[in-house]
């Protein structure tokens, strides 16, 4: 009992303890709360705000202290050997002088949103001209010349000027942007004013031109710029010829110049903020939460430009998917796998990526890029493979954005236009342009058949879609007939060599129909032959190399025979018949 007492006095205690520091913590925080009741509101008000401010300099990457010190100097990844740098890109001052951002847009989110909704564009209007392709697709080409922005000067409607040697500047623009977007007008309107000629080559189904056929463009289709550089040449022969890509249209430009190297009628042309790696990119725009905004928001614009050609893509696409689609990812999967029959749409990414065909650039290319692009990350740029081909130098800032880089208290204008100006002018007065080499262009495109797919897909500021072309031309017809007529030939070359060889064993001189037929079946052999050397030497230059040493491989046995019976009875007279018998 004693000890039941001990432990219930103690316990009590113990409550008591308790109660008593309850009692002390409880008074503190009362005081405290009491202190702090003391303060102003506005004081808090003042601290919030500070904190909001510091949260916001965070997430939206706010780099306005930075800037106080220093602007954006230029970084330049380059060969060490290139003559093309030190020639044209080390005379251009904007690009070795640093890039100040405008103050109040000091993040690289704001600028992009305020390009897109805002922008700033002067006002001009364009000439249109309406392009047919070969497949029967619309493209709208929208020309600008000196004239347009002239104070005083008489716009003439529909007249597209033929100055001889005037250069004109082709311009891609982005995903879902056609010559009206902000960042056009303003490279179209400082290109114009320095005296040269400005044309937008807008992509299928945008810029307010419907679909007229069943072939679309994607990130990786360079089939329209090839189309419409070779027409622009062909019409203006004399004019230098410069191309400016932009965003999705920096991909296709880039691709477009690997593909065709030499073979290729552009002076130069410049990148601006290209994706390089489009399946680095899904991943990227996918991972914090202020690039998924970017990626629903591209998703919305996706759907907005599905609907805009409906008929098309309910008939190609899984039109359900594409509704209920929440990111680019998903519209890809319904729209650009299936249409494009892409096996994966990770297959579609890295077969479109322009950083596959950097190294194949054969013409003076200017690449720009921003580190902090929201939409386009630094993690796709292809440093080395831009610093091992002497014909890129690439250029990269700090801060800029998505296609923005503006300057200026104002924001008037943007950084990298100047930029691209002054890079254009230093080329065009300098001997490294680019001059087309005359190489045959094959009538067959090499591309496998996935290459030339539909696709409906964005990375940036719109969307897309492509069609398969899955053609077979005349020509292969044509070849394979050719093909067939030569084995028939060789079949029955076969059968008279056999003959000959009978009548060479049993000691009689083949008579002269048959060497006539003979004679007479290598003509009809060669001419055909010839005839296919040269429809194939069309579609691939290196595979004639293949074909010569396989001719002289199969034909050489039946060559040797009928030299045998031509001279054989000369041979075995030069030397004594005993000799020959043995």
């Amino acid at each position: 009992m004693e000890w039941v007492e001990r432990v219930e006095i103690k316990s009590m205690d113990l409550d008591l303890d308790l109660d008593l520091d309850l009692d002390g913590w409880w008074c503190g925080y009362s005081l405290l709360l009491q202190g702090l009741s003391l303060i102003p509101i506005c004081h808090y008000l003042v601290l919030f705000s500070l904190l909001l401010l510091f949260f916001l300099y965070r997430f939206l990457e706010f780099h306005f202290i930075q800037d106080l010190f220093s602007g954006s100097p230029v970084s330049f990844t380059y060969n060490s050997t290139s003559l093309f740098y030190d020639a044209v890109v080390s005379k251009c001052n904007i690009l070795h002088a640093h890039y100040r951002p405008t103050p109040w847009l000091s993040s690289p989110h704001l600028q992009t949103v305020f390009l897109n909704f805002f922008g700033r564009p002067p006002f001009f209007k364009y000439t249109r001209q309406l392009f047919t392709t070969p497949d029967g697709g619309t493209v709208a080409l929208d020309w600008l010349f000196t004239s347009d922005v002239s104070a005083g000067a008489i716009h003439m409607e529909n007249v597209v000027s033929k100055d001889e040697s005037t250069p004109i500047v082709v311009v891609i623009p982005g995903l879902t942007s056609d010559s009206s977007s902000a960042y056009l007008k303003h490279l179209a309107y400082h290109t114009a004013k320095r005296g040269w000629k400005v044309v937008i080559s807008n992509h299928r189904g945008l810029g307010g031109v419907s679909i007229t056929s069943d072939c679309f463009y994607n990130a990786g289709w360079t089939e329209d710029i090839r189309t419409v550089v070779n027409y622009l040449h062909k019409e203006n022969p004399r004019a230098p010829l410069f191309v400016v890509g932009t965003s999705i249209g920096a991909n296709i430009l880039i691709k477009y110049l690997g593909e065709d190297g030499e073979n290729i009628p552009v002076a130069g042309a410049v990148a601006v903020c290209s994706p390089w790696d489009l399946l680095i990119g899904d991943r990227f725009i996918t991972r914090r939460r202020v690039q998924k905004f970017y990626d629903k928001a591209l998703a919305i614009g996706l759907q907005g430009y599905a609907k805009l050609h409906q008929p098309h893509f309910s008939r190609l696409a899984n039109w359900e998917g594409i509704e209920k689609s929440i990111s680019i990812r998903d519209f890809d999967n319904h729209a650009t796998r299936i249409v494009g029959k892409y096996e994966t749409v990770d297959t579609y990414y890295r077969r479109c990526s322009s950083s596959n065909y950097v190294q194949s650039v054969s013409i003076p290319l200017l690449c720009i890029s921003a580190l902090d692009d929201p939409v386009c990350t630094r993690e796709a740029i292809p440093w080395d493979e831009c610093r091992a081909n002497k014909n890129v130098v690439l250029a990269t800032v700090k801060h800029g954005g998505h296609l923005a880089f503006f300057e200026g208290i104002t924001a008037s204008s943007l950084w990298w236009v100047r930029a691209v100006n002054e890079f254009l002018g230093e080329l065009h007065a300098s001997h490294f342009m680019h001059v087309q080499k005359k190489i045959p262009k094959p009538n067959i495109p090499l591309d496998s058949s996935i290459d030339q797919g539909p696709y409906v897909n964005v990375t940036e500021d719109g969307m897309v879609a492509a069609l398969n072309n899955e053609r077979k031309t005349d020509n292969v017809e044509e070849i394979q007939e050719t093909h067939q007529d030569c084995l028939k030939i060789i079949q029955e070359k076969v059968v008279k060599q056999e003959e000959l060889e009978n009548d060479a064993k049993t000691g009689g001189s083949p008579s002269i129909t048959q060497i006539a037929s003979a004679q007479d079946a290598e003509v009809h052999l060669i001419s055909p032959f010839k005839r296919y050397l040269g429809q194939l030497s069309r579609q691939n230059r290196w595979s004639i190399w293949l074909l010569v040493y396989i001719a002289i491989t199969t034909s050489w046995p039946l060559v040797g025979s009928a030299l045998y019976v031509v001279f054989g009875r000369k041979i075995r007279d030069m030397f004594p018949k005993g000799l020959v018998g043995r």
